[in-house]
């Protein structure tokens, strides 16, 4: 039998590629092992320049106005002329009213943090405890619901409560109780604070109540069976379970609690308080407000010292917290 020998097939030589084409593909390749696939920062790039423009831009150029003599009604002021240094700092430190203002509002912050921790705690254990998810659901709802209620609506709500005359709590007072002179709430430099105060814990319990559930219900539920087995009660397992479980969300909220010495001024102003009777409830960040908005020429300068000063202490707070309940889940 005869045998061929084998033939091997033609094989064409590959194609030069040019020296372009190479060194384009070396720049495609260092800038992929550089930077990545580039279609990421396209996607990110709207929300960057939404950031730059409507926080990092406002962020900067209040730290300059900070360090100016910035007033909105005077042209002149509005260059890089009006920068004093330390003037504005220098004027707060001799500022009865700055001083005034941010002990209130320590004062404020003093009894708004624990009144709102714990009836927030408090509500978030009583929903843990329902088994009926329906139910469970619609509790989450109504303690939600203040925080999404808008503002304006909700001080419709309490004027109507705190009104002197006509108000549901003096109505109570008046015909229930039997007060027959029930405190004007919003007129008295002894009761404005204390209404205030009232008015902000109901806003804004709901969120944290919330952050409280969501820590309880990652626990896990095999600790509650066996301290139930070996006999521990309700307060025990609160104290030994729930309440080191949620050592990070303490710290969350407490860290966001910290921001409230400056976010009052939306209820100060819609309560129409002015600062209150005798300036009892003009607290650092209306008192800031009533600078930039309200008093003479709109000093923006003054009021962007006295906002960074507020940053600073709020900053200060949080790392407090967290060098006091230090937690590596947090």
């Amino acid at each position: 039998m005869t045998s061929f020998p084998d033939i091997e097939p033609v094989r064409e030589p590959a194609p030069q590629r040019s020296a372009l084409a190479e060194f384009w593909q070396q720049v495609r390749t260092l800038r992929s092992q550089r930077w990545g696939n580039l279609w990421g920062y396209l996607f990110v790039a709207p929300a960057m320049i939404l950031y730059l423009i409507f926080q990092a831009w406002p962020i900067f150029r209040g730290l300059f106005m900070a360090f100016s003599d910035y007033r909105w009604i005077i042209p002149e002021t509005h260059g890089w002329s009006a920068f004093n240094g330390l003037d504005n700092f220098v004027e707060m430190a001799n500022d009865a009213t700055f001083w005034r203002s941010l002990g209130i509002a320590f004062r404020f912050t003093f009894f708004y943090v624990p009144a709102t921790l714990v009836l927030a705690l408090f509500v978030a254990v009583m929903i843990s405890k329902v088994k009926n998810p329906r139910l469970a659901g619609f509790y989450r709802v109504v303690s939600y619901l203040p925080v999404i209620l808008p503002v304006s609506v909700a001080m419709v709500i309490w004027r109507s409560i705190y009104h002197n005359e006509f108000g549901y709590l003096n109505y109570f007072l008046k015909h229930l109780v039997g007060v027959d002179r029930p405190p004007n709430w919003l007129g008295s430099a002894q009761w404005a604070l204390f209404a205030v105060l009232i008015a902000a814990v109901w806003m804004s319990f709901g969120h944290q109540a919330l952050l409280f559930l969501i820590g309880i219900y990652n626990i896990n539920n095999e600790q509650y069976e066996a301290a139930a087995i070996d006999g521990a009660g309700g307060w025990a397992q609160f104290r030994h379970i729930t309440l080191p479980g949620l050592k990070p969300i303490f710290v969350i909220v407490l860290v966001l609690s910290a921001g409230v010495l400056g976010t009052t001024v939306e209820m100060m102003v819609l309560f129409d308080t002015g600062g209150g009777p005798a300036e009892s409830v003009l607290t650092t960040g209306l008192y800031t407000y009533r600078t930039a908005f309200q008093v003479g020429d709109m000093r923006m300068g003054y009021a962007a010292a006295m906002s960074l000063v507020l940053g600073l202490i709020s900053m200060a707070l949080s790392g407090l917290v967290f060098r006091l309940l230090r937690t590596e889940r947090a």
